[in-house]
């Protein structure tokens, strides 16, 4: 019977969404009533009043349109949620980061037609289990990051749930019928409660739950019935709990349908052969970031996942090597990750060569002296990253192999010099990343075959210069649309641009911390294509050096941060329309009236202070940084001399200790500041 209803109540809901959107499709969409303090639009053909961050202590009730379909009240001050009028139509509402201490039956009677509703970073310690009674086709429930009170009888009375977020609620115990009237629950999350143990009994009532989390719950037992009736359970995440002495194939047994298991961070040192005996359809599995000395891999893994795509043993400590028998059952294998484990290339060698269909390999910070001569079988392999290991230059030639490759990590190996064939046949590669090697200068023609190259990092390689024209062999044009330079000593001609004609389909550029004092006017004309430029860090002081971005008309960001700076004017921004971000900050800059143009620039120009980054104030809401770095000035000696000579003579003015110092936010400075700015 509840079946029938919940049927027949979401059917009811599809026919009125399809017939009212046929209805609009054929007229023009109608304005719908707005509150004063919100703003309206339609999605698509939905009325969207979105009344967020506007400082409200209540609902506007009366001045919402019945047609209203999502409700965005997130960021307010709203404590109390009273009836919603009669007939109102609303499908999701948005109640984030406000006042609310319970959710009543009372405050949304009469919500037929609600489907979605978020009251997460509230303060709710009560959630009425009949509150949302009247809206028979809820699907999802929000409630992550409030300090709910023990419950000892059913959490919810909704049958329709699907979804339901109560990550971070305090929730030390769930009694056996916690989920007894939401039995239809297709995802479910409750990290980041401090549950410590699994009893059998809260999830019996779960037999449609296909995604759990339970990470980071302080969880150190779990009861080999807990799950015995998930056997729909598809993804399941216990990550970051202390479970060293659980029996795994006791618990993991009932799951014969999981796919994806996380078990991450769980503090286990070993794992039976039989641990995942039943589990026959497990397509990714994590288990990195456990002191996984003596793992058979071929044992606990060879044998028994045979569908398994994933396997990712990352920071797992494997001190036993590797048999060569170690993956030669899981020939489905497509993605593997070694990564933070000391390997050995011959024993890779071997034991790679039965993965030939592997798509995305790591093997980063592997103690790597060598590569492994095995690369000819990975006709399919689209990702390596071989970072972070000492290897010798003459084994790169090894990459030659690897024709499918898109991305690859050699940054950080030690090498001095790159071969001028160790790309010559990855014609699909799209992101290459040689950072952190003393490469000095790069051989005429490394990069001649790199057709389809779209992103190139040379962050720290000690290059004095940018990239030789000839590195690209005899091509005039490249379809690189980013390049890091990060961290090289660059020297900056005087005149003339600064990267090669080939790379004027670059968007972005990162130059930041390469010691550059001065930017000639033309240094960007050959990459005019810019959107997002880097030259943080560097020792730029005069504001004549920023000339150089009239050449840049589509620039959106810039990071002028930790320069030498001491003033800056709106005008030099003249040439940049469509910027969206300009970071100033950690530059000297002296307190003048040309902070107070590029303030009300900002406001009434582009018609967003967030353009400036850092002139806005800390933000305060739960999980957000509490305490930002502003945009600040100081006050050159005079004027501060004559500020404190000002202040004395004021009599019985009370003394505020900081507002004598020099330093000032920009913010502070445009509200005190005597300058004649724009109306």
């Amino acid at each position: 019977i509840i079946m029938a209803k919940m049927t027949t109540a979401l059917s009811l809901l599809a026919v009125y969404f399809i017939i009212t959107t046929s209805a609009l499709n054929n007229e023009e969409l109608l304005e719908q009533e707005c509150p004063v303090d919100c703003h309206c639009h339609y999605f698509r053909v939905n009325w969207v009043t979105d009344c967020s961050d506007s400082n409200l202590t209540t609902i506007p009730y009366k001045e919402l349109s019945h047609n209203v379909y999502i409700l965005d009240m997130n960021d307010n001050n709203i404590a109390d949620i009273s009836p919603f009028p009669e007939s109102i139509k609303l499908r999701r509402l948005q109640m984030a980061h406000n006042r609310l201490t319970e959710l009543t039956y009372e405050s949304f009677a009469g919500l037929t037609y609600l489907l979605d509703a978020d009251f997460s970073y509230n303060a709710i310690t009560r959630v009425d289990p009949e509150a949302f009674r009247d809206s028979p086709g809820l699907i999802t429930l929000e409630l992550q990051h409030n300090p709910l009170d023990e419950v000892e009888e059913p959490f919810l009375n909704c049958r329709t749930l699907l979804y339901l977020d109560l990550n971070s609620c305090g929730i030390w115990h769930l009694n056996t019928r916690f989920f007894y009237n939401t039995t239809n629950l297709n995802k479910l999350d409750l990290s980041h409660n401090p549950l410590e143990r699994i009893e059998p009994g809260p999830f019996d009532h779960l037999t449609n739950l296909e995604y759990l989390k339970l990470n980071g719950c302080n969880l150190t037992y779990i009861s080999p019935e807990a799950f015995s009736h998930l056997e729909n359970l598809r993804q399941l995440e216990i990550a970051d709990n202390e479970l060293k002495t659980l029996n795994w194939r006791s618990v993991l047994t009932p799951l014969v349908r999981l796919e994806h298991l996380d078990i991450r961070k769980t503090g286990i040192t070993n794992l039976p052969g039989d641990a995942f005996g039943k589990n026959l359809y497990l397509l990714q599995l994590v288990l990195a970031d456990n002191e996984l000395w003596h793992l058979d891999v071929e044992d606990t893994l060879g044998h028994n996942l045979h569908s398994l795509q994933s396997l990712d043993l990352s920071n797992c400590n494997l001190q036993d090597r590797l048999s060569e028998e170690a993956f030669r059952n899981a020939s489905k294998l497509r993605v593997l990750n070694l990564s933070g484990n000391p390997m050995f290339a011959s024993d890779l060698t071997a034991v790679l060569r039965h993965l030939p269909k592997l798509h995305k390999l790591s093997l980063s910070n592997c103690s790597l002296r060598r590569l492994p001569d095995t690369f000819d079988v990975f006709e399919h392999l689209e990702e390596l990253d071989i970072s972070y290991n000492p290897l010798s230059d003459a084994f790169v030639s090894l990459l030659n192999p690897l024709s499918a490759l898109e991305y690859l990590d050699m940054s950080y190996c030690g090498l001095g010099y790159v071969g001028i064939n160790t790309f010559a046949q990855m014609t699909f590669l799209k992101q290459l990343i040689l950072s952190g090697n003393e490469l000095h200068t790069l051989e005429e023609g490394l990069f001649a075959n790199l057709t389809r190259l779209e992103s190139l990092e040379l962050n720290n390689c000690d290059l004095k210069a940018p990239l030789d024209p000839k590195v690209f062999g005899d091509r005039e044009l490249t379809d690189i649309i980013e390049l890091k330079l990060s961290g090289n000593p660059l020297i900056v001609p005087d005149e003339g641009s600064l990267l090669p004609t080939q790379l004027s389909k670059l968007e972005i550029l990162d130059l930041s911390n390469c010691g550059i004092s001065h930017l000639n006017e033309d240094i960007f004309a050959t990459t005019n294509n810019l959107t997002q430029l880097n030259l943080s860090g560097n020792t730029i002081s005069g504001v004549e050096n920023l000339s150089s971005l009239k050449t840049l008309p589509r620039l959106e960001h810039i990071d002028l941060s930790n320069n030498n700076l001491r003033t800056i004017h709106p005008k030099i921004l003249k040439a940049n329309p469509r910027l969206l971000s300009i970071n100033l900050m950690g530059n000297p800059f002296i307190c003048n009236c040309s902070i107070a143009e590029t303030w009300d620039w900002a406001v009434q120009e582009k018609g967003d202070l967030h353009v400036l980054v850092g002139s806005q104030p800390a933000n305060f809401e739960t999980g957000s940084v509490k305490r930002r770095k502003n945009l600040s000035c100081a006050y050159d000696e005079e004027t501060y001399r004559n500020m404190i000579d000002g202040s004395q003579s004021t009599a019985n003015r009370k003394h505020y200790p900081s507002q004598f110092t020099p330093s000032r936010t920009w913010a502070k400075y445009v509200r005190e500041s005597n300058c004649n700015r724009r109306s």
